[in-house]
């Protein structure tokens, strides 16, 4: 019985053979057409698997090359970071001069830009070096400030830099003038050695009757300082031996723990 049965399927296919030999032209290549059609999912799925192990191969990569890519890809990161940091500095520094420069223009003073190259660590001498000297037409005493308000006088002018005492200091002391009703005028002298925004404006009138916020300006007396530079405001007042004179805390409106560019005045 078994035997019959591939006896029979032996014919068949030599029987299908013999037709499609026998078959015109045109319809044994639709044949052929049909049949590729047929088997071609499987010829493909077969050469799909022989190129499969080569594909994992090359998708895997070696631990090792992995952390070098993630350490490369960090150090990329963090020098773009420190990129951006400055680049955002300058930034800062430029809209800054741009201000500065902007103020500058408004002002009827001769002025000229100069840099802090150095700075005495010690608060108490109060004192900072720029980077301009007599080339550049300073001299001593030429007043020194910035947009907010006066920063000192140049107490001794070198070739290419300069020192600059601070408000503040025993050897910085100036003719000041409290915008009130009565224009009450007393010499800004020394402050605390602990708070270098603090001034104290003494020898004011026994009668002067101050107010907390009221400004402080350079009254022009004394001829160092041009009169109008803003100073401050008055924190609190008090009277002194007495009520022979009054003596006021000052706060002063340029941050003298924080310079980096003033402007000097020249004549």
């Amino acid at each position: 019985m078994f035997r019959k049965k591939h006896y029979v399927a032996l014919g068949s296919v030599i029987l299908a053979a013999v037709l499609v030999l026998n078959l015109p032209a045109h319809d044994a290549l639709r044949f052929k057409n049909a049949l590729g059609v047929l088997f071609l999912p499987l010829f493909g799925l077969t050469g799909s698997l022989h190129q499969l192990p080569g594909k994992v191969i090359d998708a895997l990569t070696p631990r090792s090359e992995l952390l070098r890519e993630i350490d490369s890809l960090r150090r990329q990161n963090q020098e773009l970071i420190v990129r951006q940091e400055q680049g955002n500095a300058v930034l800062e520094q430029n809209n800054q001069l741009r201000a500065q420069l902007g103020w500058q223009r408004q002002q009827p003073w001769r002025l000229k830009l100069a840099n802090v190259v150095l700075r005495d660590p010690a608060n108490w001498w109060h004192t900072v070096q720029i980077d301009l000297g007599t080339r550049d037409g300073i001299h001593e005493n030429c007043p020194v400030l910035t947009s907010d308000g006066l920063v000192g006088r140049v107490s001794v002018a070198g070739l290419v830099r300069s020192q600059v005492v601070l408000l503040g200091d025993p050897d910085c002391r100036v003719s000041a003038l409290v915008e009130d009703s009565a224009r009450d005028v007393g010499i800004l002298s020394a402050s605390g050695p602990l708070d270098n925004s603090l001034a104290e404006l003494t020898y004011l009138s026994g009668g002067a009757n101050l107010k907390a916020g009221e400004q402080v300006v350079s009254s022009g007396l004394g001829g160092v300082f041009p009169e109008g530079i803003p100073i401050g405001q008055v924190v609190d007042s008090q009277q002194e031996d007495f009520g022979l004179y009054t003596s006021a805390r000052v706060k002063l409106s340029a941050n003298l723990g924080a310079l980096d560019h003033v402007w000097v005045l020249l004549p």
